[in-house]
């Protein structure tokens, strides 16, 4: 039939075409929420069960037609929940289905749990198991897509199909270009003129930010979720047991480790800075720990099985401060787009005066960027914050 844009009146239909529902009459209920795509809600009127359906647009959502982007982004996520579903299942969405005519993704509803960072704007806690979650998730994504957990001929496979020129370009200019230089995609708040001059001015920054995107651009460690963020991830109770859900990995490409982690890292520090504005008591603070000792213990654990033995310990040990390092420079990156860039975050725009925290983190992001080699552990960047 070819490619359809879906509309509400349609996914019932939609759904029983594909083989996903029966003959009963769903409730259908629009809820996208980010830039990108269109989702919706499909539920039994019994309230028995339910699915989700997630289709790319050939827009950007949020723009409309002005700002065209290939529904192909689709295709990346698809792939990405395939590779995580082998080694983390229980950290993604349950995926019954993709319409790769259609670019459109079927999924487990879950209108059960929260994102991660509407809870946090809430004064609401991270909890004992997220980060360390997302920690274990970023190493069992990373080391079964890298050199160490697959052979090298099915990487190289999977290094030609997870190209993705398009959304690669939108984070190398977003997040590791624009904010530097004078653009009509950014903006902030006027209080913060005098930064946002001295960033774009400051030559060593951005050299170290020009370090930081020729790595993106040539770092081809593993797969990557691409952007993974407080957003991207939700979180609660199932059966009395805590849940959490990583999800839209539609920026997925095969890249350096560090960015995913220094993404997440990113907006945990920046939620320390909205907690500490608000004087809100909470767990904020010991989440780039939390996830750095449960990605270094999930990464040491699953050595043992890599496929090429010639990598010894003592070179992990050397690869893992590597990747500390690159996600504290990609973590800085992301702090500073957050605020001067094009894509804000309401972490900080939600606040009664944005601009003290707002400073606070930018200033921040600037020492992650230029003094990450120096900063060698967690307790170093937990200083920056005191």
């Amino acid at each position: 039939m070819g490619y359809r844009i879906l509309e509400t009146e349609d996914v019932a239909g939609y759904l029983r075409e594909r083989g996903h529902w029966g003959p009963d009459e769903p409730e259908v209920r629009e809820v996208s929420d980010g830039n990108m795509n269109r989702v919706f809600r499909v539920t039994a009127t019994d309230g028995t069960r339910g699915l989700a359906v997630k289709q790319a647009l050939p827009w950007v959502r949020v723009a409309g037609p002005s700002w065209p982007m290939s529904p192909e982004r689709a295709d990346a996520e698809a792939r990405a929940y395939e590779q995580v579903a082998k080694v983390a299942p229980d950290k993604i969405p349950a995926i019954h289905g993709y319409d790769s005519d259609n670019y459109a993704l079927v999924m487990e509803d879950m209108s059960d749990l929260e994102v991660l960072r509407t809870i946090l704007n809430e004064g609401g806690a991270y909890g004992p198991d997220t980060s360390r979650r997302v920690g274990e998730f970023v190493a069992q994504l990373s080391f079964a897509t890298s050199d160490f957990g697959m052979p090298s001929a099915e990487r190289k496979a999977l290094i030609a199909a997870s190209v993705s020129p398009e959304l690669c370009k939108i984070t190398e200019d977003v997040v590791l270009s624009e904010p530097y230089l004078e653009h009509e995609h950014n903006h902030w708040h006027p209080g913060l003129d005098d930064l946002a001059a001295a960033f774009r001015s400051d030559p060593r920054l951005r050299t170290e930010v020009a370090e930081l995107r020729h790595l993106f651009m040539t770092g081809a460690q593993a797969l990557l979720h691409g952007d993974l963020h407080t957003g991207s991830i939700m979180v609660g109770t199932r059966e009395g047991a805590p849940v959490v859900r990583v999800f839209d990995p539609e920026f997925s490409f095969v890249g350096p480790i560090g960015f995913d982690l220094g993404l997440y890292w990113a907006n945990t520090l920046v939620s320390v800075a909205r907690a500490d504005a608000l004087g809100v008591e909470g767990d904020h603070g010991g989440q780039l720990r939390l996830s750095w000792d449960a990605f270094r213990a999930e990464f040491r654990r699953l050595w043992p099985t890599r496929v090429d033995t010639f990598f010894d310990d003592a070179f992990l040990d050397r690869f893992l401060d590597r990747v500390w390092t690159e996600s504290l420079g990609f973590a800085g990156a992301e702090i500073v787009r957050r605020i001067i860039g094009f894509a804000h975050l309401t972490d900080l725009t939600t606040l009664p005066d944005p601009v003290p925290a707002s400073r606070r983190a930018l200033l921040l992001g600037r020492e992650l960027i230029v003094r990450r080699a120096e900063l060698t552990s967690p307790e170093d960047v937990e200083a920056l914050l005191r």
